[in-house]
C-alpha cells in the first residue's frame, strides 16, 4: 500500500483547495454555463469541472499512488469504488444550486479515506472564508481555531439541519416533507443551506446540534463525516445504525443520545449505493 503522511497530505491539499476557492469565488459572481446530469435540479457547472481537474491533477503529481473518487469523474463514468487504499474523495462544488444562484453557501469537499476510515478532511467555503480542516486524531479546526460538536441532547433544545434534497423522485420528495413535518414541532429549529458538506460542518463547530440527509454521495459527506467525529459528535446512519458512506445516508449529531432520538422519528429512504454499479 502507498506510504501515508496525514500532515504532509493535508498541507499538499491545502495549497490546491485554497487555489480552487479562488476559481469558485471569482465564478460565483459570473454567468454559469450549467448542464444537466439526473434531473433537472441535479446540475454542473464548468466550475465543478475545472475544480476537480485542478485538485486531482495536483494531488496525483504528489501521491501517484494514490486512488481518486470525483464527483464529476464518476459522473463521466468512472466507477465508485472504495478500497483500503489511500483514497481522495472529492466534492469540487458541493452545493451547485447555491452557486448556479450565487446564494454564498458553497464549498469544496476534499477527503482522504485510507484502509476504508477517514483521515484527512477539508470543507472550505471560498465566499464566506470558512475553512473547516480535520485529522484523524487531532481534532477538528476552523480558521485554525479548535472547534467542537455543542454536546446538546434535548431535542426540544437542537437545531437540526433538515435536508431539502436534489431530487423530484416522488417517494423522496414524500419522505422529506414527512421527516421536516415530524420534526419541526418537537426540536428547537429546522434549518436547510443546501449544501451537505457544510451543514456537517456546521455541527462539528456546534453551530447546529444535528443534520440528517437520505440521498447524498460519498463526496458529500466523506469530509464531513471526519470534521464531525473529531470535533466530539456522532456519526451513523438515518436509522440508527453504523455509518455507511457508500449508503448515501448519514444522521451526523452533537451527541449519540440525540442521533438516536432524531433517528427513531425518521421516515426512511434508501437510494442506490454509490458503489452498486
Amino acid at each position: 500500500m502507498a506510504n501515508v503522511e496525514p500532515q504532509e497530505c493535508l498541507s499538499v491539499a491545502l495549497k490546491l483547495v485554497k487555489q480552487a476557492g479562488d476559481l469558485v469565488r471569482d465564478a460565483i459572481k459570473k454567468k454559469k454555463n450549467i448542464e444537466m446530469k439526473s434531473s433537472a435540479v441535479d446540475l454542473v457547472t464548468e466550475t465543478d469541472k475545472a475544480v476537480e481537474k485542478l485538485l486531482i491533477t495536483g494531488l496525483s503529481s504528489a501521491f501517484p499512488d494514490h486512488k481518486f473518487i470525483g464527483e464529476e469523474s464518476v459522473a463521466g463514468g468512472e466507477k465508485c469504488v472504495l478500497t483500503d487504499e489511500p483514497t481522495w474523495i472529492i466534492d469540487p462544488v458541493d452545493g451547485t444550486m447555491n452557486f448556479v444562484h450565487s446564494f454564498p453557501y458553497t464549498c469544496i469537499s476534499v477527503a482522504l479515506w485510507v484502509n476504508k476510515d477517514a483521515e484527512v478532511g477539508i470543507v472550505y467555503n471560498p465566499i464566506l472564508e470558512h475553512m473547516f480542516t480535520a485529522l484523524k486524531g487531532q481534532g477538528a479546526y476552523l480558521n485554525d481555531e479548535k472547534i467542537s460538536a455543542s454536546g446538546e441532547t434535548d431535542l426540544s433544545k437542537a437545531l437540526v439541519f433538515s435536508e431539502m434534497g436534489t431530487s423530484h423522485d416522488p417517494e423522496k420528495v414524500d419522505t422529506v416533507i414527512t421527516n421536516i413535518t415530524t420534526l419541526l414541532t418537537k426540536v428547537h429549529g429546522c434549518r436547510t443551506m443546501g449544501c451537505a458538506a457544510l451543514h456537517m460542518s456546521h455541527v462539528a463547530r456546534g453551530a447546529a446540534d444535528a443534520n440528517y440527509t437520505m440521498g447524498v454521495h460519498c463526496w458529500d459527506i466523506a469530509a464531513g463525516s471526519l470534521l464531525v467525529k473529531e470535533a466530539g459528535g456522532v456519526v451513523i446512519d438515518t436509522a440508527g445504525g453504523p455509518f455507511d458512506l457508500m449508503r448515501r445516508r448519514v444522521l451526523c449529531a452533537s451527541t449519540q443520545e440525540l442521533a438516536e432520538k432524531i433517528a427513531k422519528l425518521l421516515k426512511q429512504y434508501q437510494p442506490e449505493r454509490d458503489d452498486a454499479h
